[in-house]
């Protein structure tokens, strides 16, 4: 029996496994959303047992790793990877008005957090940054496609002043922007800025001077496209989606395959952003639950601070992570007995960990976003003094099980998005399969973390 025959013969095998494990995963009922300080309007928990959860989370992907090897060949890849078609540009109207909307939103941010309520639950300052950016905005970029270059205000007033357009230093790479994406995440865990108006707006004004500074310095783009890290994380956000800007245009494309291009990620700097990436929500996930209680609270109470603690967890967990990528590319240059350095197989894989990273933002957010959107829309028509009844959406529960399943999609979305690169890189099919032995144990490792966070239950008390 040759190798094809006996691939079909696993196929044959996982189909099964891989329709009971998502039988178990549809009867979960809704999981957490979170977006900072607000939450959706109710919670609930997994009602299957954890570890059967986890298990068959972990199979669907494995399984699917075996269907997609099975069942593709290089030709049916190529025609979904290319399959494109041209849309209409949106005009110049369209960009300005974008480009005024998002000044609008920076100016109502800054007023409504200085001068407007100090009560998260009504301060259009905390619902436009953790409903309508974190949630709503962030949650389009990967599902239609990435408008913040148009929107960002951030880069219109910087790109007012002159700049002095010294070069970047090329050592820093994306560094900045790994630092930059971390120390958000960490400060909206330890501070209570979600919940204070007053103390997000001072982050959001610091945010604008870190801004202007590093563009008069570098320059808008090399700041901008290099070092910010809110720039860089809705730009790699936004290749997971179905619309795309090219030279000729915007373009319809498949969601997902602009992941299968990995031209933009240059070295192990761009590998580190992605990576921190999946990390920040998970770890944003990881410290509301009673594990994390359990784990910090002897620390914290023998004297260390507890800044200090989910600090170390943060730099820990990120290393873990980053790691485990890495391990994963040196077992693909073995297992695919390959001269390609394993540093070449971490950057041509990472993009498909943004399948990953999409699918646990949706998870995570979807509810906020359903549930507080139309709190948001009625604190906008006055941000400074918001009617004092708030319409709040009532999310029905099977709102969480589109969080799992997204969970449970980005993941497969990655398993075929390592495929496609792998078939990419390797002439032999044999050998493109086994590069991706490593990249599928590491996947399945997020998965199984992944949905362990969205399977517990929620407001475990911080320690600052």
């Amino acid at each position: 029996m040759d190798r094809y025959s006996r691939s079909a013969r696993l196929a044959r095998r996982a189909t099964p496994i891989a329709l009971a494990a998502l039988a178990v995963l549809a009867s979960a009922s809704r999981v957490a959303a979170h977006a900072g300080g607000v939450r959706a309007a109710t919670r609930e928990t997994v009602t299957v047992p954890t570890w059967l959860f986890l298990a068959t989370g972990g199979a669907v992907v494995g399984a699917s790793f075996l269907l997609a090897s099975a069942v593709t060949d290089r030709s049916y890849i190529r025609r979904i990877d290319g399959w494109t078609r041209a849309l209409p540009d949106a005009g110049r109207v369209a960009r300005v008005l974008a480009r005024t909307v998002g000044l609008a939103a920076l100016a109502v941010t800054i007023a409504a957090g200085l001068f407007g309520p100090r009560t998260a639950a009504d301060s259009a300052a905390v619902l436009v940054v953790w409903v309508g950016w974190w949630a709503v905005f962030v949650l389009s970029a990967y599902l239609l496609g990435n408008a913040w270059p148009a929107v960002d205000p951030f880069r219109a007033i910087a790109g007012v002043f002159p700049s002095l357009d010294r070069p970047y230093p090329e050592r820093l790479g994306s560094w900045p922007a790994v630092a930059g994406l971390l120390a958000l995440v960490y400060l909206e865990v330890v501070t209570p800025m979600a919940d204070d108006p007053r103390l997000l707006t001072g982050l959001v004004l610091g945010y604008l001077a870190v801004s202007v500074t590093g563009s008069v310095v570098f320059g808008a783009d090399d700041w901008f496209d290099t070092a910010d890290p809110v720039s860089r994380l809705l730009d790699a956000y936004g290749r997971a989606a179905p619309i795309t800007r090219t030279d000729d245009g915007p373009r319809l494309r498949v969601p997902g395959m602009g992941l299968t291009d990995a031209a933009w990620i240059d070295g192990h700097d761009d590998v580190g952003f992605v990576v921190a990436i999946v990390f920040v929500t998970t770890y944003d996930g990881f410290v509301g639950t009673g594990l994390w209680t359990d784990i910090a609270r002897p620390f914290v109470e023998a004297g260390v601070p507890a800044l200090l603690v989910y600090l170390l967890a943060m730099l820990i967990g990120y290393g873990l992570f980053l790691g485990l990528y890495l391990a994963s590319a040196r077992a693909a240059r073995r297992t695919a007995d390959t001269f390609l350095a394993p540093g070449e197989l971490a950057r041509r894989f990472a993009p498909s960990l943004l399948a990953i990273a999409a699918g646990y933002h949706l998870a995570h957010n979807l509810a906020t976003a359903l549930s507080l959107s139309p709190t948001l829309a009625a604190v906008l028509t006055s941000p400074l003094s918001p009617p004092e009844a708030l319409p709040v959406l009532i999310v029905p529960g099977w709102v969480g099980a589109v969080g799992v399943a997204a969970v449970l999609g980005g993941h497969l979305l990655a398993v075929w998005v390592a495929h496609a690169t792998a078939y990419d890189l390797f002439p032999d099919r044999l050998q493109a399969i086994r590069s991706q032995y490593g990249v599928t144990v590491a996947m399945v490792a997020y998965t199984m973390a992944s949905l362990w966070i969205v399977s517990r239950p929620g407001g475990a008390p911080p320690f600052v």
